[in-house]
């Protein structure tokens, strides 16, 4: 009897230490990255709806380019204000840039970052955003160590990170100099090999969790691209900004079920000193490559998804406007076809993106090319005016 009340207390005891370091193990935090170049009234509602699961905002401040020099992102510091988050300016340091002048570099940055303070920014920290190949690390690491002595000793210094550095014996020595890395994994490879590998950025988070001995953060993809056809024979790559190019695009577009996947277990068994998930970019309302705000909190969230398209018919006097709607949380291909059963019709047509059939009983809108209906979007496909369109006898076909 005494070794089995000794045995019980040990495994109450057991018991009770795993649920206090289950307690203990923070949840991940999930950021935004703030990408656009010019804002536009669309950012208010935007940042409005992402505020209640997103901690923090990473806002792209400043570029330097190869050829074409150094440009300010054109924030609403209004709106930044009012929206009251952690702020973290981003540079982005283009990485076919010849090299890091230490000096006008910092002075780009020390600049943009007063100016961001007299318009009434406060600042939680500065990210670099540098592709350096891992022939330039030595220098990436100098350059960081001298911004680290000019910024102020209170201001986080974190760096995006690429899978790439893995490979190199000078990545422990970088991470060394600053307070965080955000790890990379959406769109480091070849584009025409797809935008995101779910297994590899699990298998690259934990390589870094491996080196690095700071907080680190996984940006993930929540968009898409466009290849276009290039001179050279490799692809061109257009995102969020188009671009002036003939021939076929191939659209590309990260997975909200992968992702939702992936983030469910990172969440249960996250790599060492992974502090969170950044997730790029805000969506705009008129975003056209990236999810909706809808699909990103609930990827986000971890909550269930499920597109639920149907038929949305508006009538006046005869006149049919018909439109395909998405209740569900996740957004949903247009459909490929759609048949409406009707009566004594006298005039019909498809909108941009569908073709019409006609019989007297019977009208099939065909998709002609692809696109997307947003969560709780819809779009119209097409008009008839008759006398009536039976909905209960009506199909959408995925």
């Amino acid at each position: 009897m005494y070794f089995l009340a000794r045995l019980s207390a040990l495994l109450a005891a057991l018991l009770l230490l795993n649920g206090c370091e289950q307690q203990s193990a923070p949840p991940l935090d999930q950021q935004l990255y703030v990408w656009q170049r010019q804002w536009t009234p669309a950012h208010d509602a935007a940042l409005r709806d992402s505020r209640a699961d997103f901690s923090t905002l990473r806002v792209l401040a400043l570029q330097a380019f190869a050829q074409a020099g150094w440009s300010r992102a054109r924030v609403d510091p209004v709106l930044l204000k009012r929206d009251g988050r952690p702020l973290i300016a981003v540079i982005r340091l283009d990485g076919q840039l010849p090299g890091l002048d230490q000096e006008q570099v910092t002075a780009q940055i020390q600049q943009v970052l007063s100016d961001w303070q007299g318009q009434g920014l406060i600042l939680s920290g500065v990210e670099i955003d540098h592709d350096a190949g891992n022939a330039r690390l030595p220098a990436y690491r100098e350059f960081l160590t001298h911004l680290r002595t000019v910024l102020p000793a209170s201001l986080p210094l974190s760096i995006t990170a690429l899978p790439a550095w893995l490979d190199s014996p000078e990545l422990p020595a970088l991470l060394a100099t600053v307070d965080s890395s955000v790890l990379q994994v959406h769109a480091v490879s070849d584009p025409r090999r797809g935008l995101f590998d779910p297994n590899q950025a699990r298998q690259w988070a934990k390589a870094w969790s491996r080196i690095t001995s700071k907080p680190f953060y996984l940006a993930l993809p929540a968009y898409g691209v466009a290849l276009l056809p290039g001179d050279g024979g490799a692809p061109v790559v257009e995102s969020e900004v188009p671009i002036e190019r003939g021939g076929e695009r191939r659209e590309l577009l990260a997975d909200p079920l992968q992702l939702s996947k992936l983030g469910a277990e990172l969440r249960a068994d996250p790599p060492d000193h992974l502090a969170g998930l950044i997730w790029f970019r805000l969506p705009l309302a008129n975003d056209r490559r990236a999810w909706s705000l809808t699909t990103l909190i609930a990827v986000a969230r971890g909550d269930t998804l499920d597109s639920r398209v149907g038929l949305k018919l508006s009538a006046q006097d005869g006149l049919y406007d018909i439109s395909v709607s998405n209740q569900g949380n996740l957004d949903s291909a247009w459909p490929e076809r759609l048949t409406l059963a009707v009566q004594g019709c006298d005039g019909a047509d498809a909108l941009a993106g569908y073709a019409l059939q006609q019989r007297p009983d019977l009208l099939t809108f065909t998709r002609l090319r692809e696109g997307r209906i947003p969560a709780g979007g819809q779009r119209a496909i097409g008009w008839a005016r008759c006398a009536t369109i039976d909905q209960g006898g009506s199909n959408v076909h995925p």
